[in-house]
């Protein structure tokens, strides 16, 4: 083997560097690697950019307290890192390495491939956690991969997250709420302990301002006042990629539908370029769902001159096992087309890319918190993204990448950095979360990046008007404690509470884990005649919630499952994973104590409970409207009903939404009827504030 640094043995000379960083003389292997007997796995490891720095990491790890690394995507610092800090000891003694991902994808795909590498069973020596899914092994499991928002609740229990030794952030450069939470916390965390060791891994981070964040002044000392424990100054590496060269092309002029260039950009590769898989960043599971179509309908159009075309998705909605064809080679003669939201960005690493095709945008969260409309809207993205977009056809020799939008627009209008999602999004879930770790001066608490004052007052009114909060913006007991404990939003979590006074437990459970997950419906591209039909044979009037529940039964009811789903236009996986969530929802429902009953047929308490829980999202049609057009009660927010909802053209008076999407207008997706006098009773002091609400009498 070749030689790397162990704690406690004599440590590799090390230079400093004028940044203040830390520089390494290249580590000296010893011959014998290349001894006969390794297996292939290895000598792939070895090739791997991160693998000369190995002893660079141990050694950084060992005696600073935090390690800044900063690092291409695909030098391999995701699944060889763990695995480093695992041969060098760092989980013995029952101890655990802790690697954080923002996307339950990234974690499930990483977690299976340092599995693979190691040798072991998923699940045993290394395991992964996301929401509603724990493939752990208690006393087992060494090397855990886990999303930040599993990690902040295991804070819950053990705010010291005691048991693990190391704990890596990795992707933190996509500042997510939970990396920006996790990262306050873990700030506080290293001050009780300083034995913890943090690694944060990014692909493009400002390493400079991290380390001025974790910057902790109070040194460790000893009884006869020497300094003990890791350097609290943080240490960064800079790993490089294996990148090879991408040429950029940009176009000429702006183009008018992304979805159609991206398609054409596809077909002129295929017909221009060698062999080499092709990578499309498009915004989400719709315009990927139509990319994926078109393209499939010009490769059956064109007959031969476009066989050997493989067009794959990537999306987080997607099954398993659909996930799991974008990751295997491609045969020789064929090309992959793979099409994907920004999850390829920076979480995932495809081999075999060599082209790329950036649309320029991707989905973003903006929350508004004047009108408190939280909106998930297509915006263009940041120079950041677009270079780790391109540097993603430069893993296996030179490649390009087709920009569809202008030189002058990525020089003059694109901003330099993404904002973090922070500071454009509705803080409820995220203040809940620090109050149940017990953190009660919220505006003092230490963030990477401050969110705005309006969301935080915001969250705090709304979370006191669900009876989460008491006038002393503490958890109430035993509402605001239960809420927490459940692992969904908390309108969520206080429709299934309210659903116990009703009596209607099973049915509010099922509706919540039915909104747990992207969608039900089968995709409907080119069928949406057929996927119309299909959802009014389960329609009901009170609206999609209920609608829901004729699914579920219809579902539960039907012998041959798969065909079921089939001829009713219904994702089987998306079904199964409902169970799944639900008997999850169900056990954590008991351990709360609450009591799980059925209202068999009567969906006015159904609609009551979902009242206490959305209240804040209701709307009232306009008098005289034509076109559908509902007013929001708080803001007084032009909306209309989404076209999927069954609620569609049929316009009740009063209306609930889960969720709002904007594209030309405002739509309400996830409807449901209700009584204006429901909403007083569900939240007096939210409708009742200086002046009455006219709209509600």
């Amino acid at each position: 083997m070749s030689q790397f640094w162990k704690p406690g043995t004599e440590k590799p000379r090390l230079l400093d560097d004028e940044e203040g960083g830390v520089l390494f003389f290249a580590p000296s292997f010893s011959s014998s690697s290349s001894r006969f007997g390794y297996s292939s796995i290895e000598k792939q490891r070895q090739r791997l950019p991160v693998y000369k720095y190995r002893t660079a990491i141990l050694y950084l790890v060992e005696t600073h307290a935090t390690t800044i690394i900063v690092g291409e995507t695909g030098s391999g610092k995701t699944t060889q890192i763990p695995q480093y800090l695992k041969e060098a000891g760092w989980a013995d003694g029952g101890r655990v390495i802790a690697c954080t991902q923002p996307r339950r994808l990234a974690v499930q795909a990483v977690a299976s491939r340092v599995a693979e590498e190691m040798g072991v069973k998923l699940g045993e020596e290394v395991g992964y956690t996301i929401r509603f899914e724990d493939v752990t092994n208690t006393g087992v499991t060494m090397v855990k991969f886990l999303t930040d928002g599993v990690l902040l609740r295991e804070m819950m229990d053990d705010p010291l997250l005691t048991k693990y030794s190391v704990i890596m952030v990795d992707e933190a450069h996509e500042r997510s709420i939970s990396t920006d939470i996790l990262l306050g916390l873990l700030k506080k965390i290293q001050r009780r302990r300083p034995e913890l060791r943090l690694i944060i891994s990014s692909a493009t981070i400002e390493a400079k301002s991290m380390s001025q964040f974790f910057q902790n002044s109070k040194k460790h000392r000893g009884i006869e006042g020497e300094v003990v424990g890791p350097i609290t100054e943080p240490a960064i590496l800079s790993v490089e990629g294996r990148g090879f060269s991408v040429q950029i092309h940009y176009v000429e002029e702006p183009v008018s539908n992304y979805i159609q260039s991206a398609v054409s950009t596809v077909l002129l590769i295929h017909d221009q370029e060698r062999m080499g898989d092709i990578l499309v960043f498009l915004t989400g599971q719709d315009d990927i769902d139509a990319a994926v179509k078109l393209l499939s309908e010009e490769v059956q159009n064109r007959g031969r001159n476009s066989s050997g075309l493989i067009v794959l998705p990537l999306y987080s909605g997607l099954p398993r096992a659909e996930q799991d064809l974008v990751f295997t080679p491609t045969a020789r003669g064929k090309r992959k087309v793979v099409i994907s939201t920004n999850i390829a960005e920076t979480s995932l690493t495809l081999e075999g890319v060599v082209y790329v095709v950036d649309s320029g945008f991707s989905k973003q969260r903006f929350y508004n918190p004047i009108s408190d409309i939280e909106n998930l809207v297509v915006a263009p993205i940041s120079k950041a993204s677009a270079r780790q977009r391109a540097g993603r056809a430069g893993r296996v020799r030179p490649g390009k990448c087709y920009r569809l939008y202008t030189e002058e627009y990525f020089n003059n209008e694109m901003s330099a950095e993404g904002i973090p999602e922070i500071q454009r999004s509705n803080l409820v879930s995220c203040v809940i979360q620090l109050k149940a770790l017990g953190i009660d001066n919220i505006l003092g608490f230490d963030w990477p990046a401050s969110p705005s004052p309006e969301a935080m007052v915001r969250a705090l009114e709304v979370l006191y008007s669900l009876g989460v909060l008491d006038d002393d913006a503490k958890l109430t007991s035993p509402t605001g404690f239960q809420v927490a404990e459940i692992p969904l939003d908390p309108m969520i979590s206080k429709m299934i509470l309210s659903s116990s006074h009703l009596g209607c437990t099973e049915e509010i459970i099922t509706i919540a884990a039915v909104l747990s997950i992207q969608s039900i419906w089968a995709s409907g591209w080119g069928a949406q005649k057929e996927l119309d039909e299909a959802k009014l044979r389960f329609a009901a009037a009170e609206g999609d919630h209920v609608t829901f529940l004729n699914v579920y039964k219809g579902f539960l009811q039907s012998s041959k499952l798969s065909q079921w789903c089939h001829k009713n236009y219904v994702n089987y996986h998306a079904m199964k994973k409902v169970i799944e969530i639900r008997e999850q929802l169900r056990r954590t429902a008991q351990r709360l104590g609450i009591v799980l009953k059925s209202c068999e047929t009567d969906m006015l308490v159904v609609r009551k409970a979902i009242t206490a829980g959305f209240f804040a999202n209701a709307c009232r049609l306009e008098a005289f409207s034509h076109n559908g057009k509902y007013k929001t009660i708080r803001g007084s927010q032009e909306v209309h009903i989404h076209p999927s909802s069954v609620l569609f053209r049929v316009n009740p008076k009063w209306v609930i939404y889960y969720s709002l999407v904007s594209t030309d207008r405002q739509y309400m997706r996830n409807v449901i009827s209700i009584e204006p006098s429901w909403l007083r009773e569900a939240a007096p002091h939210f409708y009742h504030q200086q002046r009455p609400n006219p709209m509600l009498h």
